[in-house]
């Protein structure tokens, strides 16, 4: 009987802090991906653009029809855009797409160099460079949390801005 006590005692405490936690976690979640997104893209892309990146020869092995110093540079660039546009929560229709193609990208090298992406050929077996190249999924997969949130915030914007300076909606509701 104790036990049971002691039990219920600890699920409302469990209960509290869920209570107070999940509410800041729904606020809170989505913008910090958002630009956790982006500064990993910004950093990742200034290694490229600074030619300092550990993945600059499997990019140039993977692209190997354009110039790789011309290309991994610009890659860097447009890295650091997407990333930047991430931190500042601007253009997101925009920057999801590009974030997404490049993302989509990486895995060309599955087909254009399965040596390096498998061991002894075998599709479970991934290398360090597979592994580096399959975490994207969870990559893009934030980016499509953060792409739930691009109509709620072009809502809003039109709510507030229907009505002059004064933020009244349609129908006279407060944004």
């Amino acid at each position: 009987m104790a036990s049971r006590k002691l039990t219920r005692s600890m699920w409302r405490g469990v209960d509290r802090v869920d209570a107070k936690l999940v509410p800041f976690l729904r606020t809170a979640a989505v913008p910090l991906l958002r630009i956790s997104l982006g500064i990993v893209f910004v950093w990742f892309g200034a290694l490229k653009v600074f030619d300092i990146s550990p993945v600059s020869a499997l990019v140039a092995r993977t692209v190997y029809w354009v110039d790789p110093d011309l290309f991994v540079p610009a890659l860097g660039a447009l890295e650091m855009f997407v990333g930047l546009m991430l931190l500042v929560g601007r253009a997101m229709r925009l920057t999801l797409f590009l974030f997404v193609a490049q993302m989509v990208g990486t895995f060309l090298t599955f087909f254009v160099l399965p040596e390096v992406t498998f061991r002894d050929g075998n599709l479970l077996l991934l290398t360090v460079e597979g592994e580096f190249v399959v975490k994207n999924l969870v990559l893009i997969s934030a980016a499509m949390v953060v792409g739930t949130t691009i109509r709620r915030r072009s809502a809003r914007v039109a709510l507030a801005g229907s009505d002059g300076a004064r933020g009244v909606g349609p129908r006279g509701i407060e944004p």
